[in-house]
């Protein structure tokens, strides 16, 4: 369990740089020149994905840890 927290936390700390735009928002927001507004809707998309991960995530995490003091 202890290996699991590690990597995890590892993951966590690593940061990618990621673009999750449709090719019609890019094509629109290519014409920009400051691509603030780019930046911006390239975040509000990756963290709009990451929520549902996170919480199935913990969904499971409080499914093991349920079944797991049930055993002992």
């Amino acid at each position: 369990m202890k290996k699991v927290i590690i990597v995890l936390g590892f993951i966590f700390l690593v940061s990618i740089s990621t673009e999750a735009q449709c090719a019609m928002c890019r094509a629109v927001l290519e014409s920009e020149e400051g691509q603030t507004a780019a930046q911006g809707i390239n975040d509000g998309i990756v963290y709009l994905m990451a929520i549902p991960y996170i919480l199935v995530a913990g969904i499971g995490y409080f499914i093991y840890r349920k079944y797991n003091t049930l055993k002992k």
